[in-house]
């Protein structure tokens, strides 16, 4: 006897999740690794990077933003 196998397969789509605190922004020095506090916005850890290259003069830093999404069936299963 002969079986069939039938497969639902959704439609997933991603959207940036606006619910909760947004981006999350947090700077690092290259040169010796200390890094800003995390910000909702850049203005602090921007601030951070000025104040440390004035103190030590690093001038190489990084900036590492997280952002948040969720996944959600878009238009229903399909066959």
């Amino acid at each position: 006897m002969a079986t069939t196998e039938t497969w639902h397969v959704a439609n997933w789509g991603l959207d940036v999740e606006s619910s909760d605190s947004g981006s999350i922004y947090k700077h690092q020095c290259m040169t010796c690794g200390q890094k800003s506090s995390p910000a909702v916005t850049a203005d602090g850890p921007d601030a951070w990077c000025l104040r440390h290259a004035e103190q030590t003069g690093h001038t190489d830093f990084r900036c590492a933003v997280t952002t948040f999404f969720r996944a959600s069936l878009v238009g229903g299963a399909r066959r």
